[in-house]
């Protein structure tokens, strides 16, 4: 490979496997989320996979001579994404996914089943400010070389080229390390919950 990588370059359909390998390396307040889950793919398939598959242009991946290791994912408008999810990722999931109970050993399965059966639940009074939504996941080899940053930063230019105002994520109250990343990047908190903070980013 080109010794130009790591670069960051737009999502190619070939990039979804290791997406989803990233979801999960990172799935646990940004650590290795693997024996939390019997099925690896859960993660992915609420996190990560719908969003190039909604609107390949607003993901990036960054590469190096191994690979994928990082990636950002998002949707422009939440509240058209959460229509488009209805209609076209949940039912397949629901059914190939059919309610559980928890069976006590520790694994997360049946709470992203739950997730996946309950669909999305956008906070509608940050959507006419903040409409966009992103997801973003670093393996460790790829943290701390500002990859975080001008990924943000790469989404963000793409997101104001369409008249996009606002920009707006979830993060677990527990992760400082991505608390004080986002705070560094310019994004600010906008609502807090039981389950972490809704923070934001004007893109104006």
């Amino acid at each position: 490979m080109s010794a130009a990588l790591p670069v960051i370059r737009p999502f190619h359909l070939s990039d979804l496997p290791a997406l989803y390998r990233i979801c999960l390396l990172t799935g646990e307040v940004g650590g290795d989320a693997t024996a939390l889950y019997r099925d690896p793919d859960l993660l992915g398939h609420v996190y990560a996979g719908p969003y190039p598959v909604a609107d390949p242009g607003l993901t990036f991946v960054v590469v190096d001579e191994l690979g994928p290791v990082g990636y950002i994912v998002a949707t422009a408008d939440t509240a058209r994404f959460d229509q488009w999810l209805e209609s076209h990722w949940w039912p397949t999931l629901r059914s190939r996914y059919p309610l559980r109970e928890d069976p006590r050993d520790g694994t997360e399965d049946h709470v992203l089943v739950a997730r996946i059966h309950e669909g999305s639940a956008a906070d509608e009074s940050l959507l006419d400010r903040f409409p966009a939504h992103m997801h973003i996941d670093l393996l460790p080899r790829a943290q701390g070389r500002g990859f975080g940053r001008r990924l943000v930063e790469t989404l963000a230019a793409e997101l104001r080229g369409r008249g996009v105002p606002g920009l707006h994520l979830g993060v677990d109250s527990r992760n400082a390390g991505a608390i004080a990343f986002y705070t560094r990047v310019g994004f600010t908190e906008a609502a807090r919950h039981d389950w972490g903070r809704t923070l934001a980013l004007d893109l104006t």
